[in-house]
């Protein structure tokens, strides 16, 4: 399944690389057998006509990146795209990490795809039985023996994190195997989906099932609410409306963001301490930003994981803000 596929559009600057210029120059080395990146952690890369990011920024950005992920204990992974000018910085940005639940941001829009498509319809009921139920089922749980809608089921997955709307949105799109072949149509090679609620958040070191890196989510994330050609208008509007309404991400992104800006994420929390969420921002001016932050390895209490990733924000957001 493409397991040591990079992204299309490298962000990485190798700390052993030069530059050469006004174009950063790929990073040094490749994915190592387990999917994650043996060479020395990155910092930014350049595509195309994007605006060129000075090396000083780079070399700060990575500075601040390497002490947030000292300090966490475990393994922290950053990518930032900045959709004004084109500018990315990313930390780790090719390695594998454990998707958990941010797998359901794409999976919402694997829904939406449908719709659009036709094969789908937002007001189709969907029966919810008592066998359905799984741990952390807080919406689907108090519908057993009724129904809910597709676009009940998307909310309640994007909003609460619900698992069994999870599962049960990703049967009839033809499960795990369908999404992520659905994600390559859409242009990326590295994503991959092996499992359902909760198998998906077992995490084991070095396994690249239900994994994704940094890079390629944040870069989901843009096809899916800010590009033209994943999703129609009113399905990009409909994605964005449920990730601003999440509930489960006050203490990750949203806790280092500026006050007074826009934003809509999807976290992800499992095994070994994994420790994620992938947003889009939208400053008061400006284009929006899309941010993926991934931690793995931490024996810290959940709450000292959340600051992490908080800190991270914080940090990425003040090379562009």
């Amino acid at each position: 399944m493409d397991d040591a596929m990079l992204s299309r559009r490298q962000f990485s600057l190798g700390l052993g690389c030069a530059v050469a210029g006004s174009a950063l120059l790929a990073a040094c080395g490749g994915e190592s057998d387990d999917g994650n990146n043996s060479a020395t952690p990155d910092g930014n890369d350049i595509e195309g006509n994007a605006t060129a990011v000075d090396p000083q920024a780079v070399s700060g950005f990575t500075e601040q990146m390497q002490a947030i992920e000292r300090e966490s204990g475990g393994r922290l992974g950053v990518a930032l795209i900045d959709t004004g000018n084109g500018r990315r910085f990313a930390w780790r940005g090719e390695e594998r990490f454990p998707l958990c639940s941010t797998f359901k941001l794409l999976l919402a829009g694997a829904t939406l795809a449908r719709v659009d498509s036709g094969e789908e319809r937002l007001d189709r009921r969907v029966a919810v039985t008592e066998k359905d139920i799984i741990a952390h089922s807080p919406v689907t749980g108090e519908a057993v023996g009724g129904t809910l809608s597709v676009d009940e089921l998307c909310a309640a997955t994007l909003t609460t994190s619900d698992n069994a709307a999870a599962n049960l949105l990703l049967a009839p799109l033809g499960g795990p195997e369908k999404l992520t072949a659905w994600l390559r149509a859409i242009g990326d090679p590295v994503t991959r989906l092996d499992r359902p609620e909760p198998f998906l958040n077992e995490s084991k070191e070095g396994d690249p099932r239900d994994t994704t890196s940094p890079v390629a989510i944040a870069e989901d994330l843009e096809r899916l609410v800010v590009g033209t050609t994943a999703l129609s208008a009113a399905s990009r509007t409909r994605l964005a409306r449920w990730l601003e309404a999440n509930q489960t991400g006050d203490n990750r992104i949203r806790a280092g963001a500026p006050k007074g800006w826009r934003i809509g994420d999807k976290t992800g929390t499992g095994e070994r301490g994994a420790t994620n969420d992938v947003a889009i921002l939208w400053p008061p001016s400006g284009k929006p930003l899309l941010l993926s932050t991934y931690l793995v390895g931490s024996s810290a209490e959940q709450a000292a994981r959340e600051k992490v990733l908080a800190s991270a924000a914080r940090s990425a957001l003040s090379f562009v803000a």
